[in-house]
């Protein structure tokens, strides 16, 4: 039997087979970069991956069923993107009567017709109804209370340094 094993064993042979074991140690080794690199872009623990990853063939198995489903960048991305929906979404609001949404400059619901706004009667834009004054062109609201503001006078001696020339 020995005899057979020498004959078959031959220096091709086994310029081959250690060729084959070289590549399958560099393929280990790669796998083990790949897995760690992967872990860590994707925000998990990449050392506790790479333990994990030195099992042949079952850790990196292991890796593939359980990593996460987005890397981290992609995860920024998506949160960044619901931010800014947010903030679309923030400039309008729902109709108190119907729930219809609306936009922030609305006088009306388009649904219902419910008046959601007053108009200033100068510059005709849309005023919240809390408001008393128009912030636009400085005119009193129609039907609003009036605030009477008080100014204090300013003493005689207060006026401003002029810059010296």
């Amino acid at each position: 039997m020995s005899e057979l094993l020498s004959q078959l064993w031959t220096p091709e042979l086994q310029a081959a087979f250690t060729v084959v074991v070289v590549l399958l140690v560099i393929l280990y080794v790669l796998s083990i970069v790949w897995v760690v690199r992967d872990a860590y872009m994707r925000g998990t623990q990449w050392y506790i991956w790479a333990i994990v990853a030195l099992v042949p063939l079952l850790g990196v198995i292991a890796y593939c069923l359980l990593r996460p489903p987005l890397l981290q960048i992609d995860r920024d991305e998506q949160e960044l993107e619901i931010a800014l929906k947010q903030r679309q979404l923030m400039k309008y609001g729902e109709c108190a009567t119907c729930g219809y949404p609306v936009e922030a400059d609305y006088v009306l619901c388009p649904s219902c017709h419910t008046q959601l706004k007053n108009l200033c009667g100068r510059c005709e834009r849309a005023l919240e109804p809390s408001w008393t004054v128009c912030p636009y062109c400085a005119t009193p609201v129609a039907g609003a209370p009036q605030q009477q503001r008080q100014r204090r006078p300013r003493p005689s001696g207060s006026s401003r340094p002029r810059p010296k020339s």
